[in-house]
């Protein structure tokens, strides 16, 4: 490897339905290409994990073409392949772990297969500079909303909760059906809770109090369908604001409550936030004014970075050669339940 120090990493990112193709030198971003086939799913009201297969399987030599191109490099200038290897749907991340095992051994260079989540978490480096050690990560997405008290994300990564039944983001796509918005659900309800009151519907608040760091989104879900089914029922108006304001804040006011409940439970001042839901600008704006109030150290990453791309699983990949781990084999496999706490595999 020529720069063991800043390595030219080539992430390759492929859990869900975006095929995402990142380039970094060290922990400066050269490149960040994503091919969505996010239309394609639209009309089923979610991610159909065939579709999904397909799409990457179609995508994933343009999107690398496109990378090195963004980043004026070739491919024999990449140091080390790194690639998601799990959690995600199965389909899919095999693609991509395909993919990163035939770029490896066609160029000769080491491969790193890395847990999704972690890769949430190391992609804020590349705008806000090295990890605080230790930090808390509050991870949201369509698929896991978790938090992690993450020592070092290249090698120590320890769950502290998690969502026993939907995660955030799935919750977001439910109550947009409910509410008649498109999908995926988030960024239409962030939209559409602008023009209303997160408080004209106390909608409840899943593990409030349990003294736990878990998460529970299905019975606010439940509750948001039953409040619109009664009011439709009773020829009474919805006002998609106000209720998509009153949801959104009911979810957003038990994750920054629980990850700051995780920074004082284990005395930890920098709390970053990851994941899709963590482009929610209400999000955003609650956990900076309770950071604030608690003299914790936000670091969220902009919405580009937030989403699923494969800037983050490079990312990761940096940490791990610069760490000094080894590399994976090239017979890894692609783990669709791959535990947080196995960062590379």
């Amino acid at each position: 490897m020529s720069r063991t120090d800043e390595p030219i990493v080539l992430g390759i990112e492929t859990s869900c339905d975006e095929t995402g193709v990142g380039i970094v030198r060290g922990h400066t971003l050269l490149a960040n290409t994503i091919a969505s086939s996010m239309d394609e799913h639209a009309r089923f009201g979610g991610v159909v994990p065939e579709v999904a297969s397909r799409a990457h399987l179609e995508a994933m030599a343009p999107t690398v073409e496109g990378a090195l191109a963004a980043a004026g490099l070739r491919l024999s200038d990449v140091d080390a392949v790194a690639v998601t290897a799990g959690p995600g749907l199965a389909g899919a991340l095999l693609v991509g772990v395909a993919a990163a095992k035939a770029y490896a051994m066609g160029l000769g260079v080491p491969l790193y297969g890395v847990n999704h989540l972690a890769a949430h978490v190391a992609v804020d480096q590349l705008e806000h500079g090295p990890l605080p050690k230790p930090a808390i990560a509050l991870l949201v997405s369509g698929g896991h909303s978790s938090l992690l008290l993450v020592p070092d994300v290249a090698q120590d990564v320890v769950s502290l909760g998690s969502t026993v039944d939907d995660a955030a983001g799935e919750a977001f796509d439910k109550v947009a059906r409910v509410l008649g918005l498109p999908f995926p659900g988030g960024p239409y309800i962030d939209r559409a809770a602008r023009e209303g009151s997160g408080t004209a519907v106390a909608f409840p608040r899943g593990k409030y109090d349990d003294g736990t760091l878990d998460f529970s989104f299905s019975g606010l879900k439940t509750a948001v369908a039953r409040w619109v089914e009664a009011r439709e029922a009773a020829g009474e108006p919805v006002s998609v604001a106000d209720v998509a304001a009153s949801f959104q804040e009911a979810v957003v006011d038990v994750l920054t409550r629980k990850a700051l409940q995780a920074c004082a439970r284990y005395d930890v001042k920098d709390l970053l936030i990851g994941g899709g839901v963590a482009a929610n600008s209400r999000l955003r704006v609650l956990a900076q004014e309770r950071c604030d109030a608690a003299g914790v150290r936000l670091r969220v990453p902009r919405p580009g970075l937030c989403t699923d791309n494969g800037a983050m699983v490079a990312a990761l990949g940096a940490n791990l050669v610069a760490a000094g781990v080894d590399p994976s084999s090239l017979d890894i496999p692609a783990d669709s339940s791959l535990p947080i706490t196995t960062v590379h595999v």
